[in-house]
């Protein structure tokens, strides 16, 4: 099993992708750049476009107002949280699940934005201009203030983990996506330093997946995430004169579908689960 797209690694990075890979992390609050931003990274042109369209709505708190409200608007399955004994059981306490929880908190803030940002992107890219609802609208924007910093350890690729977690990393992306070749989420991967507490996030997910309350939950999720999309798209927003050759804006499309439709709605769903599971707030 390979790494899931082809993507710039951080460590790669050079020039005005190092510089904008930079920006996010600063920008977003986190130590590591999410895959569509590195996959972007891969397609000429295609990244300083999107941020440049994108960065004033995570810099005004539009992005971070519609993702709390999404993350408040959650249909849950509800589900007990992972008692200390059983952490123990499987040596999970102390400064490791400390770390966990700040993997879980980055995932959790970092998904529900990019959601909304990539869907509503993709509105404009395919020149939809929904009349705002007056009521939301107003919740729209916040403070510009940059998020907290989140530490995090760094991203193992796939060739890195002992053969059983990557199978098992695998096994976990197939929970909540009826798509082949679905993208694989970067979270399980952040996770697979500790193999244990990946299958104790399997006995979680997976009987929710087998009797249909996670596809319920991701659905519900996409039709809210889509309709606060909407409403973002539908106001003046993008640095004025920015215009997009038609082939790259095919392009971009390509590469963000997959992520907006599918991977991203299913890991606001399953981080949260799993957030919420192993004490986050």
């Amino acid at each position: 099993m390979s790494d899931p797209l082809p993507a710039v690694t951080e460590a790669a990075a050079t020039g005005e992708t190092a510089e904008i890979f930079a920006d996010i992390r600063r920008v977003l609050g986190v130590e590591v750049v999410n895959l569509i931003w590195r996959h972007l990274a891969t397609i000429p042109e295609a990244l300083p476009w999107v941020w440049k369209m994108l960065r004033p709505l995570y810099l005004d708190g539009t992005i971070a107002t519609e993702a709390a409200a999404l993350h408040g608007d959650l249909e849950l399955p509800e589900l007990p949280p992972f008692p200390a004994e059983a952490l123990a059981a499987v040596d999970l306490l102390g400064g490791d699940i400390g770390v966990i929880r700040n993997i879980l908190a980055a995932y959790d803030r970092t998904n529900a934005m990019a959601l909304i940002a990539l869907l509503a992107l993709l509105c404009r890219l395919d020149g939809e201009r929904p009349a705002p609802d007056t009521a939301a609208s107003r919740a729209l924007g916040g403070a510009s203030e940059l998020a907290v910093l989140i530490p995090l350890p760094a991203l193992p690729s796939i060739a890195e983990l002992p053969p059983a977690t990557a199978q098992l990393v695998s096994t976990l992306n197939r929970l909540g996506t009826r798509r082949e070749g679905a993208i694989l989420a970067s979270m399980y991967r952040h996770l697979a330093y500790w193999p244990a507490y990946l299958a104790l996030a399997w006995t979680l997910i997976a009987p929710l997946d087998s009797e249909g309350s996670l596809d319920r939950a991701i659905a519900g999720t996409r039709k809210k995430a889509r309709m606060r999309a909407a409403r973002v798209a539908a106001r003046p927003w993008g640095p004025s004169g920015l215009s997009i050759d038609p082939a790259l804006a095919a392009a971009i499309r390509a590469a963000i579908e997959p992520f907006a439709s599918d991977v991203i709605p299913k890991m606001v769903v399953i981080c949260a689960l799993l957030h919420a599971g192993t004490g986050g707030a």
